[in-house]
Formats: C-alpha cells, sequence, structure tokens
C-alpha cells in the first residue's frame, strides 16, 4: 500500500518538508517513489507547492495520505471535507484537576 507523508529536509529548527509518495512501510529518509511538492510552515502563511494533478493521480491510484498531508490537500483544494485531527489531546487526571481547583 502506498501512502503519501512529509519527509523532513530541513536543518534543526529550520523544518521544511518535501511531500513525496511512498510505500507504507518504508522510512521517509529512504528511496521514495516520487515528489509532489514541497510545505515550509515557518513563514506566514505557510508556502506550500504542490503538483495538483500528481496528487490527485496517486489519490486515485489508492494512495492514502497522512492526516497532515490530508489537511494540505483540503486547504490546496485537491481533497474535499472536513479537516483531521491531527494530534492526540491530552487526557487530565481527574483527580489531580480537582485538587488544582480546591483553594487551600
Amino acid at each position: 500500500m502506498l501512502a503519501i507523508k512529509l519527509a523532513r529536509i530541513g536543518k534543526r529548527k529550520h523544518p521544511f518538508y518535501r511531500i513525496i509518495v511512498v510505500p507504507k512501510e518504508r522510512d521517509t529518509y529512504g528511496r521514495y517513489i516520487e515528489a509532489i511538492g514541497t510545505y515550509n510552515p515557518l513563514v506566514h502563511p505557510a508556502h506550500i507547492t504542490l503538483n495538483k494533478e500528481r496528487a490527485s493521480y496517486w489519490i486515485k491510484s489508492g494512495a492514502q495520505p497522512t492526516n497532515t498531508v490530508s489537511n494540505i490537500f483540503i486547504d490546496q483544494e485537491v481533497l474535499h471535507g472536513a479537516k483531521k485531527k491531527t494530534f492526540a489531546s491530552k487526557k487530565f487526571d481527574k483527580k489531580a484537576v480537582d485538587t488544582l481547583a480546591k483553594p487551600a
């Protein structure tokens, strides 16, 4: 199965990503099938270059984008629908929250 993922190519503290098509089990630092775009999150708004034709081709071929890549595709109007959650929300211990809320 193929996946569309972000591969980090930026240096330390300066992230820059390449949007790649790669087999799901393979590491993103290894070989990939095709690079279909780039993503620079440091500028505001984030700078995204994307080959929309190739992205839609790979999605039609069965490649599954990660949640972050899916959100980028929704912004670039390659996919339609609601954005996906990209992080797990923190669950607090109810007892710990209660003890913090009580005045001493």
